[in-house]
């Protein structure tokens, strides 16, 4: 049965629609009704929620063994919403913080993020020739995905006139929007040799005439919509499996796993942050400390 607080809520995400990405907009949802609906089953109420409930829910979530940063983010939700809904923010009081401090300290888990994909994997994958036009814009995807440092989202979205040629036989790329960029600023990215060949290849297969750089293959055919970002995961784990990963193995590796792994590669070539940074389009250095932080870098060698 829908309650006052859940036709308020709603009405508040119908309002970020437009301000907000899609998958912002899903997951603040998602985090905020998981809070709604715990309340409701503990006798707190959610909007405006006392301090104490707030606690009691994050302790609830360590109490099922979910991940700190899982935690922090709907911690950021309830406080979003709050502010939001012209509510105090219950999340800044020091029983909230102090209960999530002391779940941060028992936690030692390590942190859980994609897999990187090095260069020695891109090697390995790019060896031989494709068989298959699908094979050919595999490669491209996840060659191109590792020199841009691109998200899942960046190069589902990229078209023609996004590419440009540049030195060395290369290409600069437009990446548009992002999910650090919501406003459209855009930033240029440029693609190695490998990748330029690669792109050429494929856009002799593919023909004119059809705006989207990567798209769905139908019995060999070109279809011209853009790519759905699900492809892009499995054309990663499915390489990863033809280079001997295990299906397990497999699993641990996703459509950001050329991001992680192309910052930990500039990290070992000894790129500063303020390099790295503007590769990948970071506005954060905390942000991308997370993708630097599970490198397995030896400064001394």
């Amino acid at each position: 049965m829908k309650t006052s607080i859940d036709s308020d809520l709603q009405h508040v995400i119908t309002s970020l629609q437009g301000a907000y990405s899609d998958a912002t907009i899903k997951g603040y949802k998602t985090d905020v009704f998981d809070f709604v609906e715990w309340c409701s089953g503990s006798g707190y109420q959610s909007f405006p929620a006392e301090p104490e409930a707030v606690s009691s829910y994050l302790d609830a979530l360590a109490g099922k063994g979910l991940n700190p940063r899982t935690s922090e983010r709907r911690l950021y939700a309830i406080r979003k919403f709050h502010g939001l809904m012209d509510f105090d923010d219950p999340t800044r009081a020091s029983v909230v913080q102090l209960t999530f401090r002391k779940i941060k300290r028992a936690s030692h888990a390590r942190p859980q993020q994609a897999a990187a994909l090095t260069r020695e994997h891109l090697e390995q994958i790019l060896k031989g020739k494709p068989e298959t036009p699908a094979n050919l814009r595999n490669r491209l995807i996840i060659s191109l995905g590792f020199d841009l440092l691109a998200r899942r989202s960046e190069i589902v979205a990229l078209r023609d006139e996004d590419c440009n040629t540049a030195d060395g036989g290369t290409y600069g790329f437009l990446i548009r929007r992002s999910k650090a960029d919501p406003f459209g600023a855009g930033r240029i990215a440029f693609c190695s040799p490998r990748s330029a060949r690669l792109l050429e290849a494929w856009w002799d297969w593919r023909g004119p005439n059809i705006a989207w750089l990567f798209f769905p293959i139908y019995n060999d055919v070109p279809v011209d919509r853009s790519l759905c970002g699900t492809t892009i995961r499995r054309a990663v784990k499915g390489a990863m499996m033809e280079i001997g990963k295990t299906k397990s193995e497999a699993k641990r590796f996703s459509g950001h796993s050329m991001r992680v792994g192309a910052a930990q590669d500039l990290l070992r070539r000894g790129q500063d942050t303020a390099g790295i940074m503007r590769a990948g389009g970071w506005k954060s250095i905390k942000v991308l400390s997370r993708y630097l932080e599970t490198a397995e870098h030896n400064p001394w060698l």
